[in-house]
């Protein structure tokens, strides 16, 4: 049986084809992304690439915030995009109690 065939036969008998989903687990697929950009970002040689990946972590810090269900961790991302943010325009400030949250999120 060819596949038109197949299709129209399995719609005739009331079926339906699986959809396609992607498989997640529950993680926010942007956080490692944004991780990965400051440890760019903390390693790049000059000042214009440090600028240029610390603005990409804050982007990324904002995606992984916008998809982000459980209120604590959206806060937590949307300040570590701020901090990123911070740091692009050469202002690092010391943020000791974003750090203090930081291990029970993960």
């Amino acid at each position: 049986m060819s596949e038109p065939t197949r299709i129209s036969v399995v719609r005739a008998v009331g079926y339906s084809l699986p959809e396609v989903f992607t498989m997640s687990f529950g993680r926010n697929p942007h956080v490692a992304k944004a991780e990965a950009a400051e440890l760019k970002a903390t390693s790049a040689k000059d000042a214009t690439a440090r600028e240029h990946a610390w603005r990409e972590a804050g982007r990324l810090w904002e995606r992984a915030a916008d998809r982000e269900t459980d209120p604590k961790r959206k806060l937590h991302y949307a300040a570590n995009a701020e901090r990123a943010r911070t740091y692009a325009d050469g202002t690092p400030e010391q943020d000791t109690e974003a750090n203090a949250l930081e291990p029970g999120l993960s």
